[in-house]
């Protein structure tokens, strides 16, 4: 087996950071009331004004008094560590997030799907960078070995186990995950490095430093085998961004719920799924929350098409109050399809695909502006088509000119003449000149049982401006033409 950790150094301070545009501005994160208050994280701009950890709040203040400070929320992190394990599973099956601050992934069975651990480290680190997590990443055959390496070496991996007892050795004891007591005595008997301990007679050894430290040296060398405790996702997607300050502006809204969509998106591929609908609610200070409910034609999980989807009915929503904070729902969450591409695709890179034009109107529109197309057995053409609605695995359907090119005869399923692309609503005089008729005539005669009885002749004419159209006179009748539709 080949393990990864993943650990995260400062996991609270970024879940915070990541939530806010703000992130030039000092931030500090404290914990404890009143003159116990004492500052746990600090962003760079903070640093830079000489704040650090372990400072009370009041001497952070003193340095700047305009200093932002957040209180540390442990439940929040917790989420945070939740989501992250989340989005882990889209790259290994057996996720342990039993160490806080960090993840362990068992990443041998994922090496033929990602290329090797190159190409999946590089996948690891894209994705952390981009949800906007400082991060340290090793590998090695067990999975204490791999959180020790992560703290000590950053981008270690060692891939067999005479390696690791090369790494692990030249590890200075403080490192090496031993309590601090233990780490101390050991630095004062002169043992500074994890080889010196290993070269030691084991039985002499564990006298000195007793039998959870011993158990512990053995997990780092692969002699233990520990159980562990392997995540599974949830069902459903429930997470809250409080914003910094209340905004009644929809363009203010947009970079958190970028965010809120990006960490959506995440857990959605973490679980090989998608979301066809989801609830985003904008929490006021008093009443209740304004809610907009999104729902999509098939399931979907780009969090460019989600975001443009939501900002789509954000602009039509109205707020009722300042807005200071969001949340997003998703109870329902079916297996994600993705579309299907031609292997040679010639679309241009700035093209939208179908899927994404079909939500984005069917979101700025409304859920019955757009709609599909179905045949009808009737052979006029007013009435061969009906309204219904877009099936996702079809798309809207083709125009009606195609719809009815591609009918059959209901008798003896005879292909019918080519029809036009754009067929008019309803027919009307035809202003141009004609220069030439290219087909026809073809007869239609239909209609007699329900009193809409019609007797057409349909000609495919050329006009004076080189235009293609489809026209019909009175059957037996040399009258004007009739305008019917135009081919493409």
């Amino acid at each position: 087996m080949q393990w990864a950790c993943i650990s995260f150094p400062r996991l609270a301070l970024d879940d915070v950071l990541r939530q806010r545009s703000d992130g030039a501005v000092p931030l500090v994160l404290f914990e404890g009331v009143g003159s116990r208050a004492r500052v746990c994280a600090a962003n760079a701009a903070a640093r830079h004004h000489g704040l650090r950890a372990g400072q009370s709040l009041t001497a952070a203040r003193a340095l700047h008094p305009r200093v932002n400070a957040i209180e540390h929320d442990a439940a929040a992190v917790e989420r945070c560590h939740d989501f992250l394990a989340a989005w882990a599973y889209r790259y290994s099956s057996q996720v342990c997030r039993t160490f806080p601050q960090t993840l362990l992934l068992e990443v041998r069975a994922s090496f033929r799907l990602f290329g090797g651990w190159p190409a999946l480290q590089a996948e690891l680190r894209n994705d952390l960078v981009a949800l906007g997590f400082e991060h340290r990443i090793a590998a090695a055959p067990n999975p204490h070995a791999a959180l020790v390496l992560a703290g000590a070496r950053d981008g270690c991996a060692i891939e067999d186990e005479a390696h690791l007892m090369d790494a692990l050795g030249t590890l200075p004891v403080e490192c090496s995950g031993l309590d601090a007591a233990c780490a101390e005595s050991l630095q004062r008997m002169g043992l500074r490095r994890l080889r010196q301990l290993f070269a030691l007679p084991r039985a002499e050894l564990g006298k000195r430093i007793g039998i959870q430290a011993m158990l512990h040296l053995d997990r780092l060398r692969g002699a233990v085998v520990t159980a562990l405790d392997f995540y599974r996702p949830p069902d459903t997607f429930d997470q809250r961004i409080e914003l910094p300050f209340n905004t009644g502006s929809h363009e203010s809204l947009l970079f958190p719920l970028r965010r809120l969509l990006r960490d959506f998106s995440a857990f959605l591929a973490g679980r090989d799924g998608g979301a066809q609908r989801f609830t985003l609610a904008f929490e006021h200070e008093r009443g209740t929350p304004t809610e907009i409910s999104i729902g999509l034609l098939a399931p979907e999980r780009d969090p460019e098409l989600l975001f443009a989807i939501v900002r789509a009915r954000l602009d039509r929503a109205r707020l009722r109050a300042p807005v200071c904070g969001l949340r997003l729902v998703a109870d329902e969450l079916p297996a994600f399809t993705p579309a299907r591409r031609d292997l040679f695709d010639t679309r241009p890179q700035q093209a939208v695909t179908w899927e994404a034009l079909r939500e984005r109107l069917h979101a700025r529109l409304g859920e019955h502006a757009a709609h599909g197309l179905a045949l009808h057995p009737d052979h006029r053409p007013e009435r061969a088509w009906r309204v219904q609605g877009i099936d996702p695995s079809r798309g809207t359907g083709l125009s009606r000119g195609t719809h009815l090119a591609r009918a059959r005869d209901t008798d003896g399923f005879v292909p019918l003449p080519p029809r036009p692309t754009w067929l008019l609503a309803r027919p009307i005089p035809l202003r141009e000149h004609v220069t030439r008729i290219l087909a026809g005539p073809e007869r239609i005669e239909s209609g007699w049982w329900d009193g809409a009885d019609m007797r057409r002749d349909y000609y495919v004419i050329e006009t004076a401006s080189h235009q293609r159209a489809w026209a019909f006179r009175p059957a037996g009748e040399d009258g004007p033409f009739m305008l019917q539709g135009w081919f493409a």
